[in-house]
């Protein structure tokens, strides 16, 4: 029987990984996206993706009440100046944003604007990290499962957009096999990690590597198992710890964009500010696929004890 199906992501598809440092001026930080922004237009990219929290530092070194204050509604005030340079620039847009659904319940959430500007989808992050430096549990509650009385809680969801179904997942995200393939088996086309992972400045050179070792090849696994594209994009710089225990984090950069064999198309550096652009062949989906058939070899009548914490 012939496959009749179609997807909406055009078979070659220009992509901008946006990679920055960020100061404590919420506006000067957004106003320095924005630039970049048009900058990727202008370099022909239709999707443009932003670093996780791109508009603030990353508050969460450090456990405050007082940081509380930098999230906003969505819609808002942030979300209509990036729906507004979507619209202008005719780009789908990926961001993340500090989201304050109502009172003392907040999430780490991702925006994704169509070219007319309107809110296609949004991600709220499912898991949260807590560890020294990024206390992200005092701030942000697990995003939540869709429902039909709350499509903007859309779980492990893809977002449909102008240019295809995307898989979006935010940073310590990356670290769960299951996410990733719960969007493509829910027909992610791309998958897209906006990140704030960095270095404490105090480890060794040896662990360092081993560290952004690890990260990369997490999300090349991830796009090798599941036959797809994997952008990632995350910050650069050091930003200090405001309460002086540490010595603060080493954003490493190093945004990269995989193959759906995991090849490395394009990858910034550690240390500084970059535009990635990068060509997205739609087409390798199929023929890897082809090739590599894990979807059709997965054991799915055996795979009930991954419901289970732990198996004794």
């Amino acid at each position: 029987m012939p496959n009749n199906s179609t997807s909406n992501l055009a078979d070659n598809l220009t992509v901008a990984l946006i990679q920055q440092t960020c100061s404590a001026d919420k506006k000067e930080n957004i106003a320095k996206t924005i630039e970049l922004i048009r900058q990727a237009q202008l370099q022909g990219a239709e999707l443009i993706v932003l670093q996780e929290l791109h508009s603030t530092l990353y508050f969460c070194q450090t456990e405050d009440v007082t940081k509380f204050d930098l999230a906003e509604t969505i819609p808002g005030n942030s979300a209509e100046i990036f729906a507004g340079i979507a619209k202008e620039l005719k780009i789908v847009l990926v961001t993340s944003l500090f989201e304050k659904r109502a009172p003392g319940l907040y999430h780490n959430t991702s925006v994704v604007f169509e070219k007319d500007g309107l809110i296609a989808g949004t991600y709220r992050k499912m898991h949260i990290p807590d560890d020294p430096g990024f206390y992200e549990k005092f701030y942000f509650t697990p995003g939540d499962q869709s429902s039909l009385n709350n499509p903007f809680a859309q779980g492990f969801e893809p977002i449909q957009t102008s240019v295809g179904k995307l898989g979006v997942l935010i940073c310590w995200d990356q670290w769960f096999p299951e996410a990733a393939r719960l969007m493509a088996l829910r027909g992610a086309e791309i998958l897209i990690y906006p990140t704030a992972i960095g270095w404490n400045p105090e480890d060794s050179p040896e662990e360092k590597a081993r560290q952004k070792e690890a990260w990369i090849i997490s999300q090349r696994a991830h796009a090798i198992a599941n036959g797809l594209p994997v952008l990632s994009i995350n910050r650069v710089g050091h930003e200090v710890d405001e309460s002086g225990i540490s010595k603060g984090i080493d954003f490493w950069g190093n945004s990269f964009a995989a193959g759906s064999q995991g090849e490395i198309l394009a990858q910034a550096s550690e240390n500084k500010e970059e535009i990635l652009i990068v060509n997205i062949d739609k087409k390798r989906t199929e023929e890897v696929r082809r090739i590599w058939p894990f979807f059709r070899d997965r054991r799915i009548d055996q795979y009930d004890g991954l419901l289970n914490r732990w198996s004794e």
